[in-house]
Parts: C-alpha cells; sequence; structure tokens
C-alpha cells in the first residue's frame, strides 16, 4: 500500500537524484526531479531533526544497529505485523487493518519533519519500529520543562523473539548515542513509556535514562524519562 503520490521537487542533499526519479518511474531530468513520497522521510529539515537516515550505524553487543527512514511503499506490511502483535498492541493502540498503520504513519510524513518514523535494522534486519522527534516542538513539551531541541524517542521492538532478554537496553542505549553525537544542539533525550509498562521503563533506565517524573498524559500515565548529554561518557 502506497500513500498518494503528490509531491514534486528537487533531489536534495543526501538523496542521490538518479535514485529519487527511478523510484517515481519517470525520465530523468537534468535540472528537475520528481520525488516518491516515500523518500520524504529522507528529506527532514536539518533544522528540526539533522536528518536521522544520514546518522550511520553504531555497534552493539548484538551487533551493528542503524536508523532507516520508513518508506510506506516498502515497510507498511512489515509495520501492520507488528501493530497487531497482542504485547505492541496493548501500548500502541494501532491493531487493526493497513490502513490503520498508514494513517499513523501519514500525520507523520505529511508533517514539516518534526517526527520522522524509522525501522531499526540490526545487522541488516528490521527488527524494531522507532519515531525520533522534536519534544520541545511536541504537545509532551506542555507537561515537563521542555529545552530547545530536546529529541524524544517512541520505540517498540517488533519480532517477540527479540524481547526480554536485555536487547532492548542496548538500542535504547544505541540509539540515545546516535542522537547525541547526530544533534549538537540537543541536550538532552527525552522519552515518556507508560508507568505500567514495567519491560520498557526498566530497560530505559538500564540504559542510562533517569526518570525525572511521572506525569499524566492524555492517554496514559507516563514516566518521564531523560538521559543528559553531559553523562554521556560516563554511561
Amino acid at each position: 500500500m502506497r500513500l498518494t503520490d503528490t509531491a514534486a521537487g528537487l533531489a536534495g542533499p543526501g538523496i542521490d537524484a538518479a535514485d529519487a526519479v527511478d523510484a517515481f518511474g519517470a525520465r530523468r531530468h537534468t535540472h528537475a526531479h520528481r520525488l516518491n513520497v516515500d523518500l520524504l522521510p529522507l528529506l527532514a529539515e536539518a533544522d528540526l531533526l539533522d536528518s536521522p537516515a544520514t546518522w550511520g550505524s553504531v555497534t552493539t553487543r548484538a551487533g551493528a544497529f542503524r536508523l532507516e527512514p520508513v518508506r510506506p511503499g516498502r515497510d507498511l506490511e512489515l509495520l501492520t505485523a507488528w501493530m497487531n502483535d497482542p504485547e505492541v498492541a496493548a501500548y500502541w493502540e494501532l491493531a487493526g487493518p493497513a490502513a490503520v498503520t498508514a494513517a499513523h504513519l501519514r500525520s507523520q510524513l505529511d508533517g514539516d519533519g518534526r517526527s520522522i518514523p524509522c525501522l531499526g535494522l540490526l545487522d541488516g534486519t528490521p527488527m524494531s519500529y522507532w519515531e525520533i522527534y522534536r519534544a520541545d516542538l511536541d504537545p509532551l513539551s506542555r507537561h515537563y520543562p521542555a529545552r530547545p531541541h530536546d529529541t524524544g524517542i517512541h520505540l517498540l521492538i517488533g519480532d517477540g523473539t527479540n524481547r526480554g532478554r536485555g536487547l532492548g537496553t542496548a538500542l535504547l542505549r544505541a540509539v540515545a548515542d546516535l542522537v547525541l553525537g547526530n544533534r549538537p544542539r540537543c541536550t538532552r533525550v527525552v522519552a515518556e513509556p507508560d508507568i505500567r509498562n514495567t519491560p520498557s521503563v526498566s530497560a530505559f533506565l538500564s540504559s542510562g535514562f533517569r526518570c525525572h517524573a511521572e506525569i499524566d498524559l492524555p492517554e496514559k500515565r507516563a514516566a518521564l524519562m531523560v538521559r543528559e548529554r553531559v553523562l554521556r561518557n560516563l554511561l
């Protein structure tokens, strides 16, 4: 399933112009190229999230991990299957047909780049889903004293065989390192897992986050987890 192709533009920094045109099935032109909407996450505004597509990989005890912006035409079926896993659905509340997941992705992909949905690849295999977002520009900022460029993360581990063995801790540490290593203006990585989700809260604590408070959000009571840049080299 593919979102409606509505965007056209010039291939920008970090995007190979020929690849952008090939993805759309159009002829190559010298000065202007139509872009497939699935490639729009690669064009995230640098002043919002510093383009996660370019962050590279980090070595973890489980292998090489990297983030890759979601392309609905390629990834929707996989993400829909993950959202229908009962353990995931209990907290994400996106179970249902592909249209439910597509609408959730569209709300980010059609935005201004303040939230970017990504696959987490471990040794090249998609195994988790992440949302990297500007917490200071998000409604979350109404519930805590946000700082400029605070960067938030949401995550789920898609394959149940990867849960319950400490992998979440390693990946959270890796993603926090990627954020802090590639976003020099960001001094904190934040998250707000459901306080009932004990395994998730425990993984954050084990990966260098600290629980600053419990906060009441519209959809849940959450633990406000914060990892400070100043403590990065001590972890």
